[in-house]
């Protein structure tokens, strides 16, 4: 059994802080891989500590060295100015970040503060989109070294997902070989992108904090960037839509494009963005296998993730066809 409080004094130490000033520690809930604590120390500062799992634990190919991509999300993050967690320490079994204020997006905000809110998480996230790498994919190097090339890296990251629904034995709503078909039939749109630029990847709502300490509701940080890459920033307007069309984010695009960034929605653009709406609904319905989620949570997945991942893959087929879109 692991001494959650001797492995945070431990770890406050190798940070140059005092271990005997721990005055708190607790589990923070809503991740699905990490194990996360919160510490508060007897000043009232707070860190947030993110341990991995064991190794032998079941997971996805990409999911390796999760840690390594967050610790260079956080870097990225603070160059470009960005509101997000700094980070403190890190050691191959953990990373110790700051906290962020607040708590995460949830549904009491009005609808004048979710506008707001909007427009100002669009201009971080084209903010994040100025950071470049030298080179395409996961900096973990789970999928192999960074690849000179978009289409190199998110192919590469596409059949390991689909190999990973293979071996998990994944329900999809279409055999994997036809998923695979669908999208290589698409690839070409890859070859527009030419800057691999930094792309979170999982900026739904959850990992979004909001602030109300000086009273109106703002954005207190960008968390959990553990699934960053470097690629195509059109990649991050999936779970800034989770489940959902951007284009419909009137707010967030005003504000996306008002600080520098490129938000446009030709047939390549979405094309693109449709194999990325693959992609992440691909991970969604195989990581219910190796995270047994349970039947009531598995039934969801499939129930409200399945029709999207057909979705995407008809838009495909549709664009390509030239059938009209609207």
């Amino acid at each position: 059994m692991v001494d959650s409080w001797e492995r945070a004094r431990r770890i406050l130490e190798a940070a140059g802080l005092d271990p005997g000033h721990l005055a708190h520690l607790a589990p923070l809930t809503g991740g699905t891989y990490n194990t996360v604590e919160e510490l508060r120390l007897t000043d009232g500062t707070r860190y947030v500590l993110k341990i991995p799992p064991a190794a032998a634990t079941p997971g996805l190919r990409h999911e390796r060295r999760l840690l390594v991509s967050e610790a260079e999300f956080y870097r990225s993050a603070a160059h470009a100015g960005v509101l997000a967690p700094r980070l403190v320490t890190m050691g191959d079994d953990f990373l110790l970040m700051t906290a962020c204020p607040g708590a995460p997006w949830d549904g009491s905000l009005t609808d004048t503060e979710q506008t707001a809110l909007r427009t100002e998480l669009g201009r971080q996230t084209a903010r994040l989109h100025r950071v470049t790498g030298s080179g395409f994919g996961y900096p973990s190097g789970a999928l192999g070294p960074l690849a000179p090339d978009w289409r190199t890296a998110f192919t590469t990251m596409f059949d390991a997902v689909l190999d990973d629904a293979r071996r998990y034995g994944a329900w999809l709503p279409r055999p994997a070989d036809a998923v695979a078909r669908t999208a290589r039939s698409a690839y070409g749109a890859l070859d527009e992108v030419t800057v691999p630029c930094l792309v979170h990847f999982d900026l739904w709502r959850g990992n979004i904090m909001v602030d109300r300490s000086a009273g109106d509701a703002r954005i207190g940080g960008l968390i959990d960037g553990e699934r960053m890459f470097w690629g195509d920033p059109l990649a991050d307007f999936v779970s800034l839509a989770l489940l959902g069309d951007i284009k419909q984010d009137e707010a967030l695009l005003a504000g996306y494009r008002e600080a520098g960034g490129q938000a446009g929605f030709d047939v390549p653009a979405r094309l693109r963005l449709a194999l990325y709406r693959a992609y992440l609904y691909l991970i969604m319905l195989t990581e219910t296998i190796p995270r047994e989620v349970g039947e009531e949570q598995e039934r969801w997945v499939r129930a409200r993730v399945g029709p999207e991942l057909v979705a995407a893959l008809d838009e495909v087929e549709d664009l390509l066809s030239g059938s009209p879109q609207p």
